[in-house]
């Protein structure tokens, strides 16, 4: 088995994304480094929280940044397979290095923050994402030069993430189903992540990168930027700053890790959006999300049988 993990982007965050951890004493120090951030403990956030602040972009980021973390290392207590890939989407990605081991659990969550304080700081109020399937992406830009948008991720499948005002989002989504789109709809979340928008955000978090300590990935980390392995993190440094904002093309990663002779593939979560557009992309490869399963037990059993 080739293994590769999946770390999910925010939106998909919900009151129970904790629930296969609470017992587990070894994700304790991830859960208290998540706590030092956040101000309360992630398992309480999640369930005192208002639907407003579980889905705000500081707060998203940092629990499902928790919550790919937390999961590694329930799963792995002893580290996983060293030629295990890790790779993560949007956010995900600053799990993916974490989980990699280039920072610490703690380092990874205070550039989680850092990260998305830079981003709040040069959002403006009313930005957020929307997505739009089923149209060439030809006509996606056509649209999203029309509304002021840019596409923010490129997905497999004719699916694209696109960033804006919710107002421009709005009116990109009704044009494109206009148009034929499958569907089309604004996203549970308030900021236009790897667009344009976000450039002032972009040198602030390349500073916060640089001041800490990063390590040689442990496992085989691959990077968004460029769907490739990262070696050297100081060099793929700059390239995750610019990801704030610049378009990302995740059927590039997807296509990148099949290429790699990746076998087996499971999303650590929150959500399954990962594993569904994998599993259609990749119909040879065996893809499950953690969110399929009501155990760790059956995690490990899947993955021993896989």
């Amino acid at each position: 088995m080739t293994l590769a993990l999946l770390c999910s982007g925010q939106g998909h965050q919900n009151r129970e994304m904790f629930q296969l951890l609470a017992a587990e004493p070894e994700v304790q120090p991830i859960f208290e480094a998540a706590t030092a951030v956040l101000g309360i403990h992630p398992t309480d956030f999640c369930r005192t929280a208002t639907e407003a602040a579980l889905h705000a972009n500081r707060e998203g980021q940092i629990l499902c940044v928790t919550r790919a973390l937390a999961i590694a290392r329930a799963l792995f207590l002893a580290g996983a397979p060293s030629d295990t890939m890790v790779a993560g989407y949007s956010v995900g990605e600053m799990a993916a290095w974490g989980v990699a081991g280039i920072w610490s659990p703690a380092d990874t969550l205070k550039l989680v923050d850092r990260r998305a304080r830079a981003m709040d700081l040069v959002s403006g109020p009313d930005d957020g994402l929307g997505y739009v399937r089923g149209l060439p992406m030809a006509i996606v830009e056509q649209l999203a030069g029309r509304f002021g948008c840019a596409i923010a991720i490129v997905n497999p499948d004719l699916l694209f993430i696109v960033g804006g005002t919710r107002q421009s989002i709005d009116a990109l989504c009704t044009a494109a189903l206009e148009e034929g789109a499958v569907r089309a709809a604004p996203m549970a979340v308030h900021v236009a992540s790897h667009t344009p928008r976000l450039t002032g955000a972009v040198a602030p978090f390349d500073k916060a990168l640089a001041s800490v300590v990063m390590n040689r990935p442990a496992l085989r980390l691959m990077t968004a930027t460029s769907a490739t392995l990262v070696v050297d993190p100081e060099r793929a440094r700059r390239g995750l700053a610019r990801q704030l904002a610049e378009r990302i093309d995740w059927a590039d990663m997807i296509e990148a890790l099949a290429e790699r002779g990746v076998t087996t593939i499971i999303e650590l979560g929150p959500g399954r959006a990962l594993a569904e557009m994998t599993a259609l992309a990749l119909p040879a490869v065996r893809v499950r999300a953690v969110d399929d399963f009501h155990s760790l037990t059956g995690i490990k059993a899947w993955l021993a049988a896989n």
